[in-house]
């Protein structure tokens, strides 16, 4: 049996704490900004250096892209050391924004009812060099392209503020000026609504984005999508939410995902309006990206009509455009329909 070569960074510092300063600015560059795949093309290095990062430290990601037919979204697994795969999304918008969706977790313990990756079950912690690989296989191949990564959402597998430390470090390496040098308000962070996180995070003195995946406007009805809204009920990540902006003076995007006849109607509407009249919160409807048979996205006239009775209550309201629905982009479909076919097999 091969054995499997992937990306694996854990030794870097310990090999850099034997030479100069200046090397690590060198390492980053060949890293994030020539985007090379094997250190023997990191010129600047001595050549016993990058034999040493070579055996040490392997730059080979386990990636399998799969794009849409339209060719706005790739999709990818990505096989880590351990053999664990993971999900990352890259979403190519109109605009020309290119923005890679990033999993902070392998699989998630929150088994959500409109999510696949719920059912994967958890897995571990991702390092943070497994977070930052994923962003790198996307920037090597949009190199290709000619084009560059413009956003990172911490939306994929997995909850980030359960990994807080790895995310936060990953975060401040993506933002180095030295390293990929992507600007803090380029970042957003989606959680679930983990009030410690949110607290820790507001602490930080980073300009990245804030978003709470809400998906109801009542305890109860949350609580039958997001099982952990038992333990977190809403008044409580909205408290955290409102010491947040207090703290930071950042707009806060609150994510609803659109399931047909579970959270659609006009009346979670106008109770929705009701929770977001507060100064810098906004909205933010997805249309579902179905991945189970017994749930549906809602129509787009029923959308259009949710935002309109926002709205009309005074509460900014954005839609996200639906990515890559016959690719399976959500959140752990590919990796669970690949397991679920070989546990049936």
């Amino acid at each position: 049996m091969v054995e499997l070569t992937a990306m694996d960074l854990l030794n870097l510092s310990d090999i850099l704490n034997q030479y100069p300063n200046y090397r690590t600015k060198q390492i980053k560059k060949a890293l994030f900004i020539d985007l090379i795949e094997n250190w023997m093309n990191a010129s600047t290095l001595p050549l016993d250096l990058r034999k040493k990062l070579n055996e040490a430290c392997p730059l080979s990601i386990n990636g399998e892209p799969f794009e849409s037919s339209d060719k706005n979204t790739i999709k990818a697994i990505i096989t880590l050391k351990d053999m664990i795969r993971i999900e990352s999304v890259l979403m190519k918008s109109r605009d020309g924004r290119n923005t890679v969706c990033v999993s902070s977790q392998a699989g998630c313990m929150f088994n959500c009812s409109f999510c696949a990756t719920g059912k994967l079950g958890f897995k571990r912690n991702l390092e943070v060099f497994e977070i930052i690989e994923q962003v790198i296989f996307f920037a090597r191949l949009l190199k290709k392209e000619n084009e560059k990564i413009t956003n990172i959402v911490f939306m994929g597998m997995g909850e980030p503020f359960l990994n807080y430390d790895n995310l936060l470090n990953a975060i401040r390496l993506l933002n180095d000026k030295d390293g990929f040098n992507l600007g803090a308000r380029h970042f957003s962070v989606s959680t679930v609504g983990i009030p410690e996180g949110i607290k820790k995070f507001a602490n930080e003195n980073l300009q990245v984005n804030l978003a709470i995946s809400l998906h109801a406007p009542t305890d109860e009805l949350r609580s039958k999508i997001i099982p952990i809204n038992k333990k977190y009920p809403i008044s409580e990540i909205i408290s955290c939410v409102d010491d947040y902006i207090l703290k930071t003076n950042r707009r806060v995007m609150f994510e609803y995902v659109m399931i047909k006849d579970l959270n659609d109607s006009n009346e979670c509407a106008v109770k929705l309006a009701d929770l977001m009249k507060k100064n810098l919160y906004f909205v933010n409807l997805i249309s579902y990206n179905p991945t189970e048979r017994t749930l549906q996205s809602s129509s787009g006239e029923k959308i259009k009509r949710f935002k309109e009775i926002l709205e009309e209550e005074g509460i900014t309201v954005t839609q996200r455009y639906r990515f890559g629905e016959r690719l399976n982009a959500a959140c752990g479909q590919l990796v669970y329909g690949e397991e679920k076919i070989s546990n049936e097999a």
